[in-house]
């Protein structure tokens, strides 16, 4: 097992690349923040079957942190996260410190995620697809990858990652991978590190709700909310944030007469743990 080879600077990352695309590989980027685990793998997995040439970034982007968000309590295990993309075979890690990737310090040129960036988690929090894009588009630029894997639980994510590649017409292909789940439906994410038992098995209520709203569907959007509503219940320790449904083509809310292809969306405070999840449904 080889450990992938740890790059820490832009010009050596771009060094390394251009070797590999001069031989005619093609190269696949997965971004993340680290703290890895099984959903990232299988974004990693899919890559490794698209691209000759595998490379995960781990970055703590300070941009999509605001104000009241911690962002040196963010977990950082970069040494664990080598030791898993080594048993899945990953050429590269691209892991910068914060001065590397904004030399003079937060970057006053960034990319605006528009008016969708403004909605569901970006009511939340004020700025951070703001930032999600500016890093996004600088890693895309610094690795110049032939195709980016991101996970469908970041909808919101996902959406506005593909209006840029559009937008901006850069060169690379967007492979979306599938909600990554535990057996009792939990959707994996970083955060569930910070769920004990009792707030583990609350946070299934989120699950609940969207196969609540994708049961109810074909009876339209006032019955599909009021039965996800329903599903969701009332626990003391869980708190609903939203619970909406929009179309995937322009990720704003759908209305009583829609019909066709949606994405219900829900977010809530488990204890202290902010968790999201979505799922495809087809209102009928």
């Amino acid at each position: 097992m080889t450990a992938p080879q740890l790059l820490t600077t832009v010009c050596a990352t771009r060094a390394a690349l251009e070797r590999k695309r001069a031989g005619g590989l093609t190269v696949a980027l997965v971004p993340t923040m680290g703290a890895l685990h099984e959903g990232h793998l299988t974004l990693v997995r899919r890559a490794r079957e698209l691209a000759d040439v595998v490379v995960v970034s781990i970055f703590v982007n300070p941009l999509q942190f605001g104000a009241g968000e911690d962002l040196d309590a963010y977990p950082r295990t970069l040494d664990a996260d080598r030791e898993l993309l080594a048993a899945e075979g990953v050429d590269f890690v691209f892991a910068p410190a914060a001065r590397e990737m904004y030399p003079s310090g937060e970057s006053e040129t960034r990319v605006t995620a528009g008016h969708v960036g403004t909605l569901l988690e970006g009511a939340t929090r004020p700025g951070h697809f703001d930032g999600m894009l500016t890093v996004v588009a600088k890693l895309f630029n610094i690795v110049g990858p032939d195709v980016a894997l991101f996970g469908q639980k970041d909808a919101q994510q996902v959406f506005l990652v593909r209006r840029m590649l559009a937008d901006l017409n850069l060169p690379l292909d967007l492979e979306v991978v599938p909600t990554v789940r535990e057996a009792d439906g939990l959707a994996l994410s970083s955060r569930n590190r910070f769920l004990d038992a009792g707030a583990r098995q609350a946070a299934l209520s989120l699950s609940a709700a969207l196969q609540a709203a994708d049961a109810a569907a074909g009876e339209g959007l006032v019955e599909l909310l009021a039965e996800a509503t329903a599903s969701f219940g009332d626990h003391d320790e869980v708190t609903l944030d939203y619970l909406v449904v929009v179309d995937p083509d322009t990720f704003l809310p759908v209305d009583e007469h829609y019909r066709g292809r949606a994405l219900a969306l829900i977010a809530a405070r488990v204890g202290a743990t902010r968790l999201i999840d979505n799922a495809a449904i087809t209102i009928g």
